[in-house]
């Protein structure tokens, strides 16, 4: 069985955790997001290099030496990040149909009433109708 070619414009679920941490600080070295990762979970140095090095590769971080460490940056926003993932999730999982999507996320019983309300608030800005 031929093993499909992984999808680089995704990050795996390892790289999103460091990109989490880097958009959160904004970025560091390799020891610096090591101390933040190791926060949650010990990690090895070599690991969390090798990692950097893929997350560069694929576009995700820029690295620029100061003194004699590399230091990473998000390359891009997370803003931008997460529109590029929900229209893929959109098109691949719910058919290119976004009101499946949202039809899903209202019915799941870990959505409160307070996050429906606060659902509504954004809809009624985005459509204009502020008086409901």
């Amino acid at each position: 069985m031929r093993r499909k070619k992984q999808d680089n414009s995704l990050l795996t679920e390892v790289e999103l955790e460091f990109m989490t941490v880097i958009w959160e600080t904004g970025g560091g070295t390799v020891h610096e997001i090591l101390a933040e990762l190791n926060k949650d979970q010990e990690r090895a140095y070599t690991s969390v290099a090798t990692v950097l090095k893929i997350m560069t590769e694929k576009g995700f971080l820029t690295s620029g030496r100061k003194d004699r460490a590399l230091v990473y940056h998000p390359a891009i926003p997370k803003a931008d990040y997460q529109k590029t993932t929900l229209k893929n999730l959109s098109s691949k999982l719910f058919n290119d149909t976004p009101a499946a999507l949202v039809a899903r996320l209202v019915d799941d019983e870990e959505v409160t009433n307070d996050m429906l309300e606060e659902m509504r608030t954004l809809l009624n800005e985005r459509l204009g109708d502020h008086g409901s």
